[in-house]
């Protein structure tokens, strides 16, 4: 169908509220001198929906700490917005007090007030009980809190809040933690202090669910219905009872975004974020945008000039694909698939109201900070990086927050477009639905297990696991004694203890060998293989290109060897990985016959870090790795990574060490660097607080269809 722009009746009167509000003294809302009060005597968990101004929250209460001479640690899930704190907190406490440490960013680490990744700040704190050091902070910040019941990474935020000491008072900030009162419940038990509840639940700029007909007419998605609870407007109602449902598109296809964005714009909806399912829907959604040139002198004038300004210092972004589309349509494509420094670009320039739309995989919802008027949906389900799942409450909430610019909007609206992978009614319900509760994922892994007993006990460890939310949640406030949570997990950590006992980096009495002891330092994903890789010299130390490669492999968690032709493979790179795998094969077999996973090295991704490190052309590299850019910049980004905690063993391994850092400069140039300015190679460190969360967008499905 063709689309005639249009608006029910219902929305004209609403309509009329978009807009900019008057500017306005800032006066800190109830909840957040409730928050503050509440952190000067107990911890804090504050739940507020997205924009409602957590942060200043955070910010005061770090600014009594630093006034009084202390120290505090501001912990977050993802790079990005480490990075956009820094700028944040220098501006407000002053340059020379903050610092920053994200694996591959290292500045000021001596800093009073420090933002970084939740991985680091857990690893600061199993180096400060194996050395019997006190962490040196007086307060902790965790953002992005919900991140607690995360599948991959929820168990460094459990271990964090059960390692750090009860005199260090902790503050919590989240838009998505439905039973925040049993976490709170739990952390009180667990740390011996109180802990305070703090909710909110009004939205900054108020949201207002919209479905788009595919005519062309936007109707209220939900109306005002008995007893104040909301209903599904008649009309949509109607629409999706018909026999026959017209569709904006035919099912394979994309639907006209050039002409949804007419009507968006006619009716003063933008800027808008479209949550498409995968990268190459994003791509090619550009492209159904070119008939939008943009109208507005001054905002082409404007973007021109933010362009030449934020990719001046970086070639491969100066000359990308999309940038004419960004200069002449307003619009970007925003994914993992993309460069660090072109998606810095596209935020910047959102963030700033230069741009229209924006095409983006849900993961953009994850804490980059480029509010919009409107986000729209055409998927309830998302990919979660192994299979499309329907989105739950939280999810939804986590996009929908993008919605409404406080200081910018007087209102915000969620626009729904109906289609093959839309259930209307679902996302309806969840609109309504409370936010999810959040589940202990913790698990127990050989990092942990070799960090623990770096300055425990097994039999202390038994106790530090009967103190996990797992267990609380099994078990109820009054928890103690056995149960199933706990036996499970006390049954796996005797597993991994018996398997690094059988292989020589745990002695009978449960203490680290002197392997135990470096390997411990190895916080990567597979440190046993690499440590075993280090101890009888497997890995390439003569050749840093050839060291980055293999490592490359031992990092990449994706079936890639499809349709490679090995024969055309270089040879001196096969024979290094086969020696790898041939000399890593036993204790491998070792691994799998205890149940334990091991991946398997593919050739791809060394081929391509191999060609990276060797000073092949970037472009070249990444078609020798049939990969996308992003993911390219992603793999050399996680290689060197786990190639600075091997420059962390100089003492045990000088060579290798030695060999590792001249890797990690051969991979860290342009274009794989952020845009930020990078610590100097010359400095890098594998200290054990340097590890790096794993990848934060790796859950797009560039070419995977829905079922």
């Amino acid at each position: 169908m063709s689309l005639r722009p249009g608006a029910d009746a219902k929305l004209k009167k609403l309509f009329t509220r978009i807009g900019t509000p008057d500017p306005a003294p800032f006066v800190p809302d109830p909840f957040q001198l409730q928050a503050l009060e509440a952190v000067q005597h107990s911890d804090c968990l504050v739940t507020a929906p997205t924009g409602a101004g957590k942060t200043w929250i955070a910010v005061q209460a770090i600014d009594r700490i630093f006034k009084g001479g202390g120290r505090a640690w501001y912990a977050s899930p993802l790079k990005a917005l480490s990075n956009a704190k820094l700028i944040e907190f220098a501006e407000h406490f002053g340059p020379d007090n903050v610092g920053i440490l994200t694996g591959d960013r290292k500045e000021n680490a001596d800093a009073p007030i420090i933002v970084g990744t939740t991985e680091i700040l857990r690893n600061q704190l199993y180096d400060a009980m194996h050395r019997g050091e006190a962490l040196a902070t007086d307060f902790v910040v965790l953002d992005e809190a919900h991140y607690l019941g995360d599948q991959d990474r929820g168990v460094v935020w459990e271990e964090t809040m059960i390692y750090l000491p009860q005199r260090i008072p902790l503050l919590l900030l989240s838009a998505t933690v439905g039973n925040a009162g049993q976490i709170a419940q739990w952390m009180s038990a667990i740390r011996g202090r109180p802990c305070r509840v703090v909710q909110e639940t009004r939205r900054p700029v108020p949201l207002y669910p919209i479905l788009l007909h595919p005519d062309g007419t936007l109707l209220p998605l939900l109306v005002a219905g008995e007893g104040g609870k909301s209903r599904l407007y008649k009309k949509v109602a109607d629409f999706l009872g018909a026999k026959h449902v017209p569709t904006l598109a035919a099912p394979g296809h994309l639907p006209p975004f050039g002409a949804m964005l007419d009507v968006l714009r006619k009716y003063n909806l933008l800027p808008a974020i479209f949550f498409l399912k995968s990268r190459a829907d994003c791509d090619q959604a550009l492209q159904l945008c070119l008939e939008n040139r943009i109208q507005d002198e001054e905002q082409a004038m404007r973007i021109n000039q933010r362009m030449t300004e934020l990719t001046a210092r970086f070639p491969h972004v100066k000359r990308h694909r999309q940038r004419w589309l960004i200069e002449h349509m307003a619009v970007g494509s925003h994914h993992s698939g993309q460069l660090p420094a072109w998606k810095q670009v596209l935020e910047a320039l959102m963030s700033e109201g230069l741009l229209d739309a924006i095409f983006a995989t849900s993961t953009v919802a994850a804490g980059v900070d480029f509010p919009a008027r409107t986000v729209a949906f055409l998927n309830s389900d998302r990919f979660n990086g192994r299979e499309f799942m329907p989105l739950d409450a939280t999810e939804l909430q986590q996009m929908t927050g993008r919605a409404g610019r406080r200081g910018k909007d007087r209102i915000g609206f969620a626009l729904v477009v109906p289609g093959r992978y839309m259930d209307v009614r679902q996302v309806a319900r969840l609109l309504r639905a409370p936010a999810a509760d959040v589940h202990s994922q913790i698990r127990i892994n050989f990092s942990m297990t070799l960090n623990l007993l770096l300055s425990h006990a097994p039999s202390e460890v038994e106790d530090l696991l009967h103190r996990s939310l797992a267990a609380f949640q099994r078990h109820g406030a009054a928890y103690g004694g056995e149960d199933a949570a706990h036996a499970h997990l006390w049954e796996d950590f005797q597993r991994h203890l018996e398997f690094l006992q059988a292989t020589g980096f745990v002695n009978a009495e449960g203490r680290l060998t002197e392997d135990g002891l470096w390997a411990a330092q190895l916080r990567i994903d597979q440190p046993l293989l690499v440590a075993e890789g280090l101890r009888h010299n497997i890995f390439p130390q003569a050749d840093p290109a050839l060291l980055a490669a293999v490592m490359s492999g031992l990092v990449n968690d994706k079936e890639t060897d499809e349709h490679l032709d090995k024969k055309s493979l270089p040879e001196v790179l096969v024979k290094a990985v086969n020696r790898v795998t041939r000399g890593l094969y036993g204790f491998a077999k070792q691994m799998q016959v205890r149940g334990f996973e091991v991946r398997p090295i593919f050739l791809r991704p060394t081929l391509a870090i191999w060609h990276w490190a060797s000073g092949t052309p970037w472009e070249k590299a990444v078609q020798a790795g049939q990969m996308a850019e992003g993911d390219l910049a992603m793999l050399a980004l996680r290689t060197a990574d786990n190639l600075r905690h091997i420059t962390g063993l100089r003492d045990v391994f000088p060579r290798m060490a030695e060999a590792a850092r001249q890797a990690i400069e051969l991979i860290l140039r342009d274009p794989v660097m952020p845009a930020y300015a990078a610590v100097p190679l010359t400095e890098i460190e594998a200290a054990s607080s340097d590890e790096d969360p794993p990848p934060e967008e790796e859950s797009d499905a560039y070419d995977k269809e829905e079922p």
